[in-house]
């Protein structure tokens, strides 16, 4: 029994009498001088009301209507008695709250993953003990029973802490969101609530904050959402409050905030909502429908986290989640003190926001807010998401505007300053540790880690953003870009609705929800700026930029430099221009130059944001003399020509805007020449740029350095999709650590220099001037790229490096060498009881195993390493039988098998040597599939001599190749 924004009022159900005539009613409309009338009756009460008559409500397909006059009256308590012969539909009221109650309502229907439920009508009697939002309409009542009235029209006497209510008609929900008490009671504008003892505490004053101003309800006046929803979206509300930061939540409402999160997430980037809602068909319908007749649970509702609750989660994730005999390849026991701390010197733990990873923090998907700026911190050249709590490094990648319109680093600068919804990223979590560990028997024993430390950023693309409010240069851009936007067609579709029903549009919600959104514009400031396009980029390092970093000691600072051709010329403005259309006085082929722009202190942050071939707008605020984008004045030359092989240092102020419109033709540069991993092998430049994916990484720990922190360099082994693989060493030691360097991703190395090894072998290595970007964002974790088949023959014949790294398939010829050995694992050497090295004083040990077979595939023959447990693997052996041959062995030590003429032969004579030099002849029985690396020495040409009767004949013949094999395979069929 409530009013509705339209002077009536409705009471449904209620035996009524209508000019002395004894009768049941569908229902009675009360004008508003009539509405105090609320308050004098409830449900189950006789009245008669006087003096009514019958019409037909305007905009309701149902039956006709009782409406009152200015003559009608009411009486209540009356007394009469009223002959009703059809069962009762008021339901029975229940005193207090009990666990039957919280038996599950029917279910309706399951859809995908979200079982929609019908709610059940009750009657409820209760104390409120907690005001969860006055202004959303949200309370507890006995301490574990929600109350949601945000679907009636707002009470004029709040609830307060306290009350006793006595609930009509009221729809019991049973988890449907798990941020609130499971067992949820919703009225709907059929309800009725009724105060049966006030709250002897005063109310609280009113808070002018969100939620508390009452803006969600009027949302939910004006769309069908779902109480799912809205207490999603009331929950969202409070936690938005408190962690944007004071200046965006004294800007913005975070209401609207929450409910356009609300209408992207919920409805997957639909957009806005369905219809708005029928209320006369809400209150007079048979059967009753309403919002809150079905709802939706089981669905995984995504879950806010704030920027600080985020990082400090991950950082206990990454140490809670470690093992370190994990970290350790299969043949861990064969590996030696330094190959063990090597291995554990690097990991990597990633976690996906949706779905969520078992295991992980999170049991619901992620949803971040905040936003995007430019790196703050010197020593993280990425952009970075922040709120009100913190900050966190963010590695972004883009779709790019070409014709192919792939991935590629993030390049546009008008997502600086957009406060967006981040909904689908991927957390990382890198590990650092240097430890000590005398072998892998002691990973238990965590004493021997002598530092830690973790760092934890994002990853994910700028399509998965959601933009709540555009900073000016994004309005401009998608001015530019897409003229009809989402939300311009979502505020006519909201206008052209409520002019076809009358309503005044200056009161709509759209347009609180478009004001709140919006960016103010700034004032006019007069700048100077000339457009530029990038040619060149160096990668940032640790450089000595003379005086102008004055915090860092001895002049050394992060600083990069890059090679760009300008334009036009340098043009004076009244106000910034931003991102704006080019315009054609900022072209002039006449007076287009070269320019060298140097980035050092704080100018440094704009590093990820500027790719070579994008044209940029460089834009020097607060400033009207054209001659601070010169350069280094050359007295020979005049104003115009300035630009030419010049160089300017970037100030701290001036700011670059990505001009990502369709430019003139002579704007557009040529692409810059990107190599794949193939054309890098087979090229013979000494400097190279080329573009692979990640397959592995290695830290190759530096231990001769002076400082506490060792130095580590990177060895990343990349490929392409043909997958022929290179190796690329990275110094670290004078550069910015970068992010992103993780298996499954793919990057951009510019300025590598391209070398060959003694063999042939080709790597690249990192040089000053080189720079790495990430440009697509995939599955992180250990890819191992698919070696192509080779014939020995045609591998050894090469003499450039075709491949390092392939399978070849036929069979062992003989073995050529064996040896199991009881090794010290700091120093090497034979360990029985003890070291033999009688300066090693160790007492751990590992067991080690080298063979070398000779190995032929009809086209040629070649002789393999094996090592590890690759050697179980060649001999046969299981699990068991490999632990007693090491147990047999750790009384000798050591056993050698060699060879001598066509046979092997040891050192001793006893049953083990035997029963080895038996399984060492069948290894030509077994045809096998190996993958192996190509060694970096190669044997030369040999001169051999062959004997045929009384005639010698001399012959130059090939070595066999050497290579080293990393995975054993048997096919299928053929063991």
């Amino acid at each position: 029994m409530w009013a509705w924004y339209a002077p009536c009022w409705s009471c449904q159900e209620l035996p009524s009498s209508a000019s002395c005539c004894q009768t049941n009613v569908s229902a009675s409309l009360c004008w508003s001088r009539q509405l105090w009338w609320a308050q004098c009756v409830c449900v189950g009460q006789s009245v008669c009301v006087t003096a009514l008559r019958v019409c037909m409500l305007r905009g309701w397909r149902g039956n006709r209507i009782l409406c009152v006059t200015d003559s009608s009256d009411i009486h209540t308590h009356y007394a009469q008695h009223i002959h009703n012969d059809s069962p009762s539909h008021t339901p029975s009221l229940l005193v207090s709250h009990t666990n039957d109650g919280e038996a599950e309502p029917e279910e309706d229907a399951v859809q995908s993953a979200v079982r929609i439920k019908l709610s059940r009508v009750i009657s409820y009697k209760g104390t409120v003990t907690e005001v969860v939002s006055e202004g959303a309409g949200l309370y507890v009542i006995d301490g574990t029973v929600g109350l949601c009235v945000a679907y009636q029209p707002a009470l004029q006497r709040g609830l307060r802490a306290g009350d006793s209510v006595e609930l009509h008609h009221v729809h019991f929900l049973y988890g449907s969101c798990p941020d609130f008490p499971p067992s949820i009671l919703c009225t709907c504008l059929r309800s009725s609530i009724r105060v049966t003892t006030f709250s002897k505490v005063g109310g609280l004053p009113p808070d002018v904050g969100c939620p508390s101003d009452g803006v969600l309800p009027l949302l939910l006046l004006e769309t069908n959402v779902g109480v799912s929803e809205y207490l999603w979206t009331c929950h969202l509300s409070s936690q938005l409050s408190h962690s944007l930061a004071p200046s965006v939540v004294q800007q913005q409402c975070v209401c609207v905030l929450s409910w356009k999160i609300m209408e992207f997430v919920w409805r997957g980037g639909g957009g806005a909502l369905g219809r708005r809602r029928d209320i006369y068909s809400e209150m007079l319908d048979q059967p009753h429908t309403c919002p809150v007749t079905q709802y939706g649970v089981g669905s995984a509702a995504h879950q806010h986290v704030s920027v600080a609750a985020l990082t400090q989660a991950l950082q206990d994730h990454c140490w809670a989640s470690l093992s370190l005999s994990a970290l350790l390849p299969p043949d861990a026991a064969s590996l030696s003190s330094s190959e063990v701390n090597s291995a554990l010197a690097w990991s990597c733990t990633t976690l996906t926001s949706d779905p969520p990873m078992e295991g992980g923090p999170w049991q619901r998907p992620l949803l971040l807010v905040g936003m995007l700026e430019l790196p703050s911190h010197k020593s993280e050249l990425v952009l970075q998401l922040r709120d009100g709590t913190g900050a966190l490094a963010c590695v972004v990648t883009e779709t790019s505007n070409n014709e192919e319109g792939g991935q590629g680093a993030a390049f546009n600068t008008a997502w600086i300053g957009c406060l967006v919804c981040v909904h689908k990223f991927t957390m990382v979590m890198e590990r650092f540790i240097q430890s000590e560990f005398p072998s892998y028997q002691y990973l238990d024993q965590h004493t021997f880690i002598t530092h830690r430390r973790c760092r934890v950023y994002l990853q994910f693309s700028l399509d998965h953003l959601y933009i709540l409010s555009p900073s000016v240069a994004m309005v401009s851009y998608l001015q530019q870009n897409r003229p009809a936007s989402y939300d311009e067609v979502t505020r006519r579709e909201h206008t052209e609705e409520r002019t076809r029903r009358g309503e005044d549009s200056s009161h709509s919600v759209s347009s609180l929800s478009a004001t709140a959104t919006h960016p103010a514009c700034t004032g006019s400031r007069p700048c100077v700026s000339m457009v530029i396009r990038v040619e060149e980029k160096e990668g940032v390092a640790w450089r000595n930029v003379g005086a102008q970093l004055r915090e860092q000691q001895a002049g050394v600072g992060l600083s990069f430099s890059l090679r760009a051709s300008v334009i036009g010329p340098v043009i004076s403005w009244g106000r910034d221009p931003r991102n704006e259309s080019l315009t054609d006085k900022e072209v002039d082929t006449q007076q287009e130059g070269q320019v060298v722009l140097v980035f050092s202190g704080v100018a440094v942050r704009w590093c990820p944001l500027l790719h070579p071939g994008l044209c940029y707008r460089l834009t020097a605020v607060d400033n009207e003399d054209t001659r601070v984008l010169f350069g280094c004045p050359d007295p020979g030359r005049s104003a115009s020509q300035q630009h030419h092989n010049s160089t300017l240092l970037v100030q701290p102020g001036w700011r670059f805007h990505t001009l990502t419109c369709p430019l003139l033709k002579h704007t557009q540069a040529p692409s810059p020449a990107i190599l794949s991993v193939s054309d890098v092998i087979n090229c013979r430049s000494e400097v190279v740029c080329f573009q692979a994916l990640v397959c592995d990484r290695i830290s190759l720990v530096d231990r001769t350095s002076d400082s506490g922190d060792r130095k580590s360099d990177v060895r990343l082994t990349v490929c392409d999709q043909t997958g022929r693989s290179l190796q690329v060493y990275l110094n670290l030691s004078h550069i910015a650590y970068p992010h992103g360097l993780l298996p499954g991703n793919t990057l951009l190395l510019s300025a590598f220099q391209r070398r060959a090894s003694r063999s042939g072998n080709v790597y690249c290595s990192h040089l000053p001037i080189s720079s790495v970007t990430v440009i697509t964002l995939g599955q992180t974790s250990s890819i191992q790229p698919s070696a192509p088949m080779m014939h020995l023959g045609e591998w050894a014949a090469s003499k450039q490096q075709r491949c390092s790294v392939g399978q070849v398939r036929g069979h062992g010829v003989c073995f050529l060498f064996l040896q199991l050995q009881w090794s010290c694992s700091l120093c090497g050497g034979v360990f029985l009881q003890s070291c033999s090295s009688p300066r090693c004083c160790s007492t751990s040990s590992v067991f080690q195993s080298k063979a070398k077979v000779a190995f032929e595939d009809g086209t040629g023959e070649a002789h393999v390493w094996f090592s590890g447990v690759l050697v179980r693997h060649l001999l046969g052996f299981s699990d068991i039988q490999w632990e007693g041959l090491q147990s047999a062995l750790r009384v000798r030590g050591h056993l050698r098998l060699y060879p001598q003429g066509r046979n092997l032969v040891s050192d001793s004579d006893d049953s083990l040597v035997h029963f080895l030099l038996s399984l060492c002849g069948d290894v030509s029985c077994r045809q096998v599939t190996l993958t192996c690396r190509k060694n970096a020495s190669q044997r030369s040409e040999e001169v051999k001599r062959f004997t045929r009767g009384d005639i010698d004949f001399l012959t130059r013949m090939a070595p066999p190749l050497q290579l080293t094999c990393v995975e054993v395979s048997h096919p299928a069929g053929l063991q």
